[in-house]
């Protein structure tokens, strides 16, 4: 019996056109296409500034679309860089707009920084993770530093010690999803 490909939403917290964050999504997508079914999110800086006043019970229509994506998704992998010892601010913006809702609660979620660095924005963003109650095993967070000659020009992963350790991401992702676990309610 065959079974189903998982639905995974990928988020970049990067917004440039060409970043290595973006290419490390666009790997996994390419390299797991047999088992996952992955949807690279590009409009995160397409979204307003969060303002809890807009989150009424009928926030801006992209920020329903984007929830709407989370929801649907049976897990998440976010892919950012380091930006001044933090998230980028898009990225931070992004997450903002559903605290006031559950559609994090229990969602399997992997979480990777690739950047120069990047300790402290692995730190921030697995602590903002695990307050909105995401569900991120150690397996499924990686810290890529030095991440822009680790990948070639045309996206590929050069390094094959990093590109074991998204192997391993990525199975412990799929593992998570595959955990039988309540289905948060629906968002607000």
């Amino acid at each position: 019996m065959k079974s189903e490909k998982k639905k995974i939403l990928a988020i970049s917290g990067s917004t440039r056109k060409n970043s290595s964050n973006k290419s490390i999504l666009e790997y996994i997508a390419k390299k797991y296409t047999n088992s996952l079914d992955v949807e690279i999110y590009d409009r995160i800086d397409k979204i307003p500034h969060f303002n809890p006043d807009l989150d009424n019970g009928n926030p801006p229509l992209i920020v329903k679309d984007f929830r709407e994506r989370v929801q649907q998704a049976d897990g998440i992998i976010l892919c950012t860089p380091e930006y001044v010892f933090s998230l980028p601010g898009s990225l931070k913006n992004c997450i903002d707009w559903n605290v006031s809702t559950t559609i994090f609660t229990n969602k399997p979620v992997a979480i990777i920084v690739a950047a120069a660095s990047g300790e402290k924005a692995l730190e921030s963003l697995y602590l903002i993770m695990k307050t909105i109650e995401s569900r991120i095993s150690e397996s499924s967070k990686l810290l890529i530093r030095g991440a822009k000659s680790k990948i070639g020009k045309n996206g590929e992963i050069t390094d094959q010690d990093i590109a074991d350790k998204i192997e391993i991401l990525v199975k412990s992702l799929i593992n998570s999803v595959e955990e039988e676990n309540p289905v948060p309610t629906k968002y607000r």
